[in-house]
């Protein structure tokens, strides 16, 4: 492994800089459905249509019109995109890693990497400009998705940095995982008190 110094730094989106539930949106779909609200969160998280849709292969509109033939919808596109977006919320960790990240970018390069729709990225862009401080790089514009090893590499190309000079975040372990077999200085998030930390023991200076 190529033990460099840290040059640029990665950061999950999702419950890392922001946070989201999609049992929200599928609480709010039961009553124009006969499904339970399991059954809607395992077609919402991580399933293979949702998988399609985040590496950009299928539109909204295909996305929806494969949603509402599954779980017999029985509403509108209009109606949906607003119920499939609002799954969102800042809170104070949030917060902190946000500040936390806006420091860092003085000395080092920063972007977030994120498994991400064109409907949730375009909702999230537009309600928290916050996050526009940062590059973002999206597993829809990439046509690729965290833990395939080709998006570690994209990202690095974008950055423009080596593996062992990358230090990346992210919450779930499954995707450290596949990044640190590239040699990238991966951590779990698991708050931001240990965000700092790992920061540090990588020799990262965030003060």
């Amino acid at each position: 492994m190529d033990n460099g110094r840290v040059k640029a730094i990665i950061f999950d989106l999702g419950n890392v800089l922001i946070d989201f539930d999609h049992r929200i949106a599928a609480e709010k779909l039961c009553k124009f459905t006969d499904k339970t609200v399991e059954e809607m969160f395992d077609l919402f998280f991580d399933s293979e249509l949702t998988a399609l849709f985040e590496e950009g292969k299928i539109s909204g509109l295909q996305f929806f019109s494969r949603v509402k033939e599954m779980l017999n919808l029985r509403l509108g596109y209009d109606e949906f995109v607003p119920i499939w977006n609002q799954i969102f919320f800042f809170t104070e960790k949030n917060l902190t890693v946000y500040n936390l990240a806006r420091n860092l970018k003085n000395r080092y390069k920063i972007a977030l990497l994120s498994n991400i729709n064109i409907l949730h990225f375009e909702y999230v862009k537009k309600t928290l400009p916050v996050l526009n401080t940062f590059q973002i790089i999206t597993s829809f514009e990439l046509g690729l998705r965290k833990p395939q090893s080709q998006i570690y590499h994209r990202a690095l190309e974008i950055l423009g940095v080596s593996p062992g000079d990358c230090f990346y975040t992210d919450d779930r372990p499954e995707l450290i995982e596949s990044a640190k077999g590239l040699g990238i200085k991966g951590f779990v998030f698991r708050d931001s008190e240990q965000l700092k930390k790992d920061l540090q023991g990588a020799g990262i200076n965030i003060n």
